[in-house]
This record gives structure tokens, C-alpha cells and sequence, in this order.
């Protein structure tokens, strides 16, 4: 058994050393254990510093991906390289890394392929109230989107086993920390969650900017995966919304028309009209979105049994 623990970088020369020695050469279950770091485009020491502590496996970028595409590439790697299970953390030694044990046990128990390490959000001293508030609104919204339990979806430090990585695919830039847990929702990859602890803030957030863009971006992200992932509930819950409003309306056109006050309220009747036929092409967008989402399963499907294949052909 294999486990690979991936942190993905961007500039982390100044802590990753810090993070690297935390991270253990053993860990029960396992007969080897490895580290793997993301070069997203680093302009500072952040390799050197990694070979100095001994990691074993590089990927760079010569320009910066973002963290949703730092991560998929990590998982690809650490799937060459034969991994078991892995591990995400950050460079920033966020998570404590004496957690890990705790953290892949339920997959050694074979009673999740996906566990995310929920922080002490509320105990966390070094997080605002704005973004604690934001940390358990966004939960809440990915647990009704993805129909899971997990308390901490913004959480970084997760463990997955082979064959959930295999079938996990990112498309939003942004971050893959709530798209994920949402995929593995909907593809029903037994995930939960294990209590982790935190280290003292080293530097502030990367993705945590502004409040606004946070925000804006976690809004976008949510809106987003609902599109690739429910879409004809998406669409059909716009169509719905225009139909209602429409026939209100035309309703209210009729009553007074019936009243004999109906040459005044004209305008009622081609809003009417338009809303009532957005919301019949929203519908059609509804059933084609949905195809295409089928669509997109196949492929995933093909994907996963290609990565399978190719497993079985290094293990013969």
C-alpha cells in the first residue's frame, strides 16, 4: 500500500519547509510513504526548498494554474506514481499533520473512499467572524447541493482512495474544495469527515483576498456546479419562475378585462406573452442541458475505465 501526500504551491518558500518536516515517513496501514508537490508557477525558492526536504515527486507549471487545476494535476501524478491513497494538504502547515492517520482511516476501514478533515472553524482563533460566517454558509449550501453531511467543505486537508481520485474531475478555476465533495454526491463515493486540528495562521488566505470577491467568487462556484451538475433542475426552476410570473399577468389581464377595464392593461398581455415563451425555450434548455450532462457521465465513465485498464496493465 502506497500513500502519496500532495501539497500544491504557489510561492511557498517561506513555509514550506515548516510544512514538509511536519508531514511523516510512516504511517500505520502503509508500506510506503511519499510527498508530492504542485509547482504552480513559483517565482521564488519553492522547489529548492522541496528537494532540500526530500520530496520525491515535482510537477511544475512555468506559469500559474490556480489551485483547481494545481490539485487535478497532482492527483493525476499521484495516480502515475501508483498511489493507494492521498492526501491533499497545504504549504502553509495549516492542518496538523499528526491528523493524517486519523484522516485515512476510514478508508483503510473501508468505510468512506473520500474523508475531508473538518477544522475547529468556531475555536479557530486566527479566522474573522465574516469568514467563519462564510465557511459554515458555504457548507451548508455544498451539504443541500450534494446531499452529504460534511461540516467543513472548504477544508483542504482530505484523503481519497484510488478509485474515488479516478473519478474526480474539476472544471472550475477557482478552487476544487467544493466541486469535489458535490461530485462525490452525485457520483455516490461513500465521503464523510473526521475532527482535524489547525496550526497558527503562517500567512493570510490566497483565496480569502477581499471579502466582496470571496463572495463573488464562492456565489459563481456554487452556480456553476449546480449548472454542470443539476441542470435540469437549474433550468427548470428559472422556467417555472417565468411561466408563474407569466400567467400572473395574463391572469391579471383577464380580470380586468372582465371587469371592463381591459384596454388599459395591453402591456400585461405581451409581458405576458414574452415571459410565458422564455419560459417554454427555458424548458427546452432544461431537456438539452440534460442530455448533455448524460453526455458528460459517458465520458467520465470512459475515463474512469481507461484509468482502470491502464492501473491493471503496470500492476501485470
Amino acid at each position: 500500500m502506497k500513500l502519496i501526500i500532495q501539497i500544491p504551491c504557489y510561492n511557498e518558500a517561506g513555509t514550506l519547509a515548516i510544512a514538509l518536516n511536519a508531514l511523516p515517513r510512516e504511517v500505520a496501514g502503509f508500506d510506503t510513504v511519499e510527498w508530492l508537490i504542485i509547482n504552480d508557477g513559483s517565482t521564488d525558492e519553492t522547489v529548492a526548498v522541496a528537494r532540500e526536504c526530500g520530496v520525491d515527486h515535482i510537477v511544475n507549471f512555468k506559469r500559474n494554474q490556480g489551485l483547481a487545476k494545481g490539485f487535478m494535476a497532482g492527483i493525476k501524478e499521484c495516480l502515475k506514481q501508483g498511489a493507494d491513497v492521498i492526501v491533499n494538504t497545504d504549504a502553509d502547515n495549516q492542518y496538523e499533520a499528526e491528523d493524517i492517520p486519523k484522516l485515512v482511516n476510514p478508508i483503510l476501514e473501508h468505510k468512506a473512499e473520500y474523508v475531508v478533515g473538518a477544522r475547529p472553524i468556531s475555536q479557530t482563533s486566527h479566522f474573522s467572524p465574516i469568514k467563519k460566517i462564510l465557511q459554515k454558509l458555504g457548507s451548508w449550501v455544498v451539504r443541500k447541493a450534494s446531499d452529504t453531511d460534511i461540516p467543513d467543505a472548504p477544508s483542504g486537508f482530505r484523503a481519497m482512495s484510488r478509485e474515488c481520485a479516478k473519478q474526480l474531475n474539476v472544471y472550475n478555476n477557482y478552487t476544487y474544495t467544493l466541486e469535489t465533495i458535490i461530485q462525490a454526491g452525485q457520483k455516490n463515493i461513500p465521503i464523510t469527515s473526521v475532527p482535524i486540528r489547525t496550526n497558527e495562521d503562517l500567512r493570510p488566505s490566497r483565496l480569502l483576498s477581499s471579502i466582496p470577491n470571496y463572495i463573488k467568487k464562492s456565489v459563481i462556484t456554487i452556480v456553476r456546479i449546480f449548472v454542470v451538475y443539476k441542470p435540469f433542475r437549474f433550468f427548470m426552476m428559472i422556467a417555472s419562475t417565468l411561466l408563474v410570473l407569466g400567467l400572473i399577468l395574463g391572469m391579471r389581464f383577464l380580470y380586468f378585462y372582465f371587469s371592463g377595464d381591459g384596454s388599459g392593461h395591453l402591456q400585461s398581455v405581451v409581458l405576458s406573452g414574452v415571459l410565458i415563451g422564455l419560459g417554454f425555450q427555458t424548458i427546452l434548455f432544461a431537456f438539452l442541458a440534460d442530455l448533455m450532462a448524460s453526455n458528460r457521465k459517458l465520458l467520465e465513465e470512459i475515463q474512469f475505465n481507461t484509468c482502470y485498464d491502464e492501473s491493471n496493465t503496470r500492476a501485470r
